[in-house]
C-alpha cells in the first residue's frame, strides 16, 4: 500500500508517471514528495512506487 495525501492506495509497483497519469492533476502544476523528499519531473518515469511509501501531492494554484 502507498499512501498519497493521507489516503492508502493499493498502486505498489507503479511508476510515479503512470499513477499520475490516472488521476486528474496537472503534471506541469503540482510537486511530488516521496518520504521527505521532492521527486524531480524528470525522475517521474523511473519512480516505481514501494509498499510502504509515502506521498504528498500539492498542486500550485495561480490567481490575482
Amino acid at each position: 500500500m502507498v499512501k498519497i495525501n493521507g489516503t492508502e492506495l493499493d498502486i505498489a509497483g507503479q511508476t510515479l508517471s503512470e499513477y499520475l497519469s490516472s488521476t486528474d492533476y496537472n503534471i506541469k502544476r503540482i510537486a511530488v514528495e516521496r518520504n521527505g523528499d521532492i521527486v524531480p519531473k524528470a525522475m517521474y518515469g523511473e519512480t516505481v512506487l514501494q509498499d510502504g511509501d509515502s506521498l504528498e501531492v500539492v498542486g500550485f494554484v495561480g490567481g490575482g
